[in-house]
């Protein structure tokens, strides 16, 4: 497996956050929810912490809906 450092791995944090994001924003039966759960434990894994995991979630937010909040 391929190790991902550096940059390559804020994009696949990023990406993850904005890919769960997207999927809580698709309600009903196209809502891709194991999916998402999975994406979720990725993340986890990938950004211990609330803390990085709050900066992940806002920049979600703000590349998903322009808004930070």
């Amino acid at each position: 497996m391929a190790e991902i450092t550096g940059r390559e791995l804020h994009l696949v944090k990023k990406a993850l956050a904005i890919a769960v994001l997207a999927i809580e924003r698709q309600p009903g039966p196209f809502q891709s929810y194991s999916d998402m759960q999975d994406m979720k434990g990725q993340l986890d894994l990938l950004a211990p912490g609330d803390t990085e995991l709050a900066f992940y979630a806002r920049a979600a937010r703000i590349a998903v809906t322009g808004n930070p909040e």
